[in-house]
């Protein structure tokens, strides 16, 4: 298949490309393109999105949906939690097929009568790098003075010494953006991971630590239950609980090591890139048709 799709989200992105199919990603004005990443993909000028014959989009946002060429199927792919349970989707009984990428926003979203199917988060495995040589917790939150609350930037103070990696989290003291081949190096290095995101779809970032092989500590909160395990290290909406746990794995490199096989185990079992891009080859061939 030829897939025209947005470069939105880099880390979905690149397990979506991991497929064995032609990859079309616009560059700019209408969108960032390759961005630098080195991906099995081509970058597109939006003058040449008629001509390069997609079979299909997957669009991520609704101004997307205006630059498919006429007659491409769409897929509409909705990464994030509404801001209430009852807040309408804006394709709420459109006539196409709305992805959800966790069954928590599928449950939240009011989307009418249009279609909607679940396919959950599948991650390139980067191997079991864990070290935990560092007795410290890490954590990773892009933009965390604006995002605040929602993402826990609160909560973090609480569990250190936290190294806080991710987009300006240098405004808290953090260690800033990193690819993600240094990322999982450095997050490997650190005890424990930390989940403090309170109203947030499920970041890939816990999914790629789990499988590093990294005990996670996490708010029951949107997806978490569903993905982290109480073997993996712990999960708990009281906050004291969870500080106290990452306490004792940073203080337990031996439990800190044995939580961390637990989770990459869960991870590699429900979160594989492989059952990942079935489901999508699945559903855009019967979009096709």
């Amino acid at each position: 298949m030829r897939i025209l799709l947005w470069h939105v989200h880099g880390s979905w992105t690149h397990s979506f490309v991991q497929g064995g199919h032609e990859y079309l990603v616009p560059g700019p004005p209408h969108g960032i393109g390759l961005a630098g990443r080195h991906w099995r993909a081509r970058e597109v000028d939006p003058s040449e999105m008629d001509s390069a014959g997609a079979d299909v989009a997957v669009v991520q946002r609704l101004e997307e949906l205006s630059q498919v060429p006429e007659g491409v199927p769409v897929v509409y792919l909705e990464h994030n939690t509404p801001s209430m349970p009852a807040q309408q989707h804006p394709l709420a009984d459109w006539d196409g097929v709305l992805v959800h990428v966790t069954h928590f926003n599928d449950l939240m979203w009011d989307c009418g009568g249009t279609r909607t199917v679940v396919i959950e988060h599948g991650v390139v495995d980067p191997g079991p790098l864990y070290t935990g040589e560092l007795p410290r917790a890490a954590a990773v939150i892009n933009d965390p003075v604006r995002r605040g609350r929602i993402v826990g930037t609160d909560l973090l103070p609480r569990f250190a010494p936290i190294d806080v990696f991710g987009m300006k989290t240098e405004e808290i003291g953090g260690l800033g953006d990193h690819d993600l081949p240094s990322l999982h190096r450095e997050l490997a290095r650190r005890r424990v991971y930390v989940h403090t995101p309170r109203w947030t779809s499920l970041g890939l970032s816990l999914l790629e630590a789990m499988h590093i092989g990294m005990p996670v500590v996490a708010l029951a909160s949107t997806e978490a239950i569903r993905a982290v395990p109480p073997a993996a290290g712990a999960i708990s909406t009281d906050v004291d609980e969870l500080v106290r746990a990452a306490g004792e794995l940073v203080a337990d490199p031996a439990l800190a090591r044995e939580k961390g096989r637990r989770a990459r185990e869960f991870a590699l079992a429900h979160y594989g890139l492989d059952a990942f891009l079935r489901s999508w080859d699945a559903l855009l061939k019967e979009v096709i048709g």
